[in-house]
């Protein structure tokens, strides 16, 4: 495949007055269709297949902007469609901000006249080329934004011109056996390579590109140079290369780790079943001889981040580790039967419901961690002639962290301790990894900053809220003002989805988006084409929407294991508790909204 630098690209419409409600302040109107256009690179047509258009960033609460200022922001995109005609349409309402009410005036006095949509074409197909001129289909484009405008733009110029929008295009071109206008059916003909796998491929890569920019970005302090990557369609690349440039020598938030310098084999020796059986059985000479690595191993940790076990350290590197049996060396040599054994860090993220939704993981910290935050902007002034600007600057505040330390604890009877398996051994560090992830995550969501909790994102400060008329079953349309509130305050971007109770996604499968569409509020997992994540850890009628990359859960050091042997004695079970410092924190409170409440 070939690229074009397509960058920015806007198509306007002419405003129908007689579809603006004054009540609701509401507007209809047309924002594409697939009459060709003209551009530099040839003609355009804006493929209409369902498949072919990302509508994700215009449902989720689109902007609505004045002139394609981003700064100019003056309503929201409500919904989007793409009907019979092969029209896309959208419903915006206008806020009600002195700026808002000036341009809704201006839309129903008829004075601005035409709505422009800005779009970008991720790949598209060149189809015909006839009298040197060239007919190119998007296959894969994306609308992200509304603008009404005084002035149309200029469809063969363009803002993709433009040296700041760099945006490239894939173009595949396609072979033409005979003149295409021949024969009409060829026009549209559908490609030879499977679209809706190459859409969804795409789709992927660009999640992954703009979520790794966003987390070096956010640890780094260079939230608004990770925009403007994204915005311009680098590499991760290319953005931590400019990423070292710009940080230069200064301190990352991470200081140091903690490993203690084992081996791969010795990383591969230590066990978690040989620790557990020697802190149960103190008086034991032979379980004390067989846990002497696991010991020395625990005393080297202790001393790294100087610090005393309550019963015995296992270090960083042997969370990390990952046994394969595929690989001989990695454990392949102690097993006969198939088994993947992911590390306990692997085990305990992917058993958190937070995690899952992208929310930021620092490890291996060390003494308190203070991450820098930008809390205002500079001031833009107009002066006059020869006239001075006034001084402004931007303002930073700190999300600080410091460690608070969750237990959890899994009782394991005594003949389970004595087994030898490789397959024991990773039950039970699985066991232990859900118990604490189970707690860590119900901290992150409803924990209240007192008690010995960290803060969580209910309790968050400053984050938004929507009351709901019927608790627990929300409408389609309180969903999407959840999301509003996120997007009034920009931070629409990132890793965003939403997280509820188990209860509540029932309902939402069940309560239909409207009369008539037959389609319900959650479907495939889904709400306004975001992902629901579901946990009964969630407070009761209650849901978050956000971008869960601005959740910041910090862990220092080890994991701390020690033993209880007496609670139950009598049946000979060994209690395990597993104790780990974390603290959690929201980098942006206007990241998040809730939903809650109702009669």
């Amino acid at each position: 495949m070939n690229e074009i630098n397509t960058g920015d690209l806007f198509r306007t419409f002419n405003l129908n007055r007689e579809s603006v409600d004054a009540e609701t302040r509401t507007v209809d109107l047309a924002f594409s269709s697939e009459e060709p256009v003209e551009r530099w690179f040839g003609n355009e047509i804006l493929d209409h297949n369902p498949n072919a258009i990302r509508l994700g960033r215009l449902n989720g609460g689109g902007a609505v902007l004045v002139d394609h200022d981003p700064s100019d922001h003056v309503g929201v995109v409500e919904s989007v469609s793409v009907d019979g005609d092969r029209v896309g349409r959208a419903t915006v309402r206008f806020g009600n901000s002195a700026r808002a009410t000036e341009i809704f005036n201006d839309v129903m006095d008829g004075i601005r006249k035409h709505v422009s949509v800005g779009y970008r074409i991720h790949r598209m197909v060149m189809e015909e080329e006839k009298e040197g001129a060239e007919s190119y289909r998007a296959l894969d484009w994306e609308p992200y934004e509304v603008s009404i405008v005084s002035i149309p733009a200029d469809a063969s110029v363009g803002v993709g011109r433009s040296a700041n929008s760099n945006h490239k295009t894939l173009v595949e071109i396609k072979e033409i056996k005979e003149p295409i206008m021949e024969s009409p059916a060829a026009v549209i003909e559908t490609p030879t390579v499977d679209v809706r796998a190459e859409v969804e491929a795409a789709r992927r890569s660009e999640v992954d590109r703009i979520q790794n920019i966003e987390a070096a970005g956010n640890l780094h302090n260079q939230p608004e140079m990770a925009r403007t990557f994204i915005n311009d369609g680098k590499s991760v690349d290319a953005f931590r290369a400019q990423l070292l440039d710009t940080i230069g020598t200064a301190q990352p938030v991470i200081k140091k780790d903690n490993d203690i310098g084992l081996s791969a084999k010795e990383v591969r020796s230590f066990s978690f079943m040989k620790a557990i059986h020697a802190l149960a059985n103190p008086s034991d000479r032979r379980a004390q001889e067989d846990a002497a690595f696991e010991f020395e191993a625990s005393r080297a940790a202790a001393d790294q981040m100087g610090r005393t076990a309550q019963g015995l350290f296992v270090p960083s590197e042997v969370l990390k580790r990952d046994l394969n049996v595929g690989t001989a060396t990695a454990g392949g040599n102690t097993v006969a039967t198939n088994l993947l054994a992911s590390s306990f860090i692997d085990s305990l993220e992917n058993a958190m419901v937070v995690a899952s939704m992208g929310a930021t993981m620092l490890r291996d910290l060390n003494g308190n961690v203070a991450i820098p935050r930008q809390t205002s902007g500079a001031t833009a002034y107009w002066v006059a002639e020869s006239a001075a600007v006034t001084e402004s600057q931007a303002a930073f505040d700190q999300v600080s962290m410091t460690p608070k330390t969750v237990g959890a604890f899994s009782d394991i009877s005594r003949k389970l301790l004595l087994q030898s398996s490789i397959d024991i051994e990773g039950f039970v560090r699985n066991d232990l990894a859900m118990r604490l992830a189970m707690a860590i995550d119900l901290s992150a969501i409803a924990g209240t900053g007192s008690s010995n909790q960290p803060t969580g994102i209910l309790a968050t400060t400053g984050i938004g809220a929507k009351t709901f008329a019927a608790a627990g079953n929300p409408t389609f349309g309180e969903m999407v003002d959840v999301e509003s509130q996120v997007s009034i305050d920009n931070a629409l971007f990132g890793s965003l989805g939403y997280v509820s109770t188990a209860a509540m996604a029932g309902a939402m499968k069940q309560k239909a988006k409207d009369s008539g569409s037959g389609q319900f509020v959650m479907a495939n997992g889904q709400v306004n084409g975001y992902n629901m994540a579901v946990t009964n850890q969630m407070t009761a009628n209650t849901v978050v929407f956000g971008n869960f990359a601005d959740l910041i859960i910090g862990m220092w050091g080890g994991l701390d294991i020690n033993v209880d042997t007496s609670t139950g004695s009598a049946s000979g079970t060994v209690r395990v508790v597993c104790m780990q410092d974390v603290d959690i924190a929201v980098r942006h409170a206007q990241s998040f909204a809730k939903g809650s409440g109702g009669s």
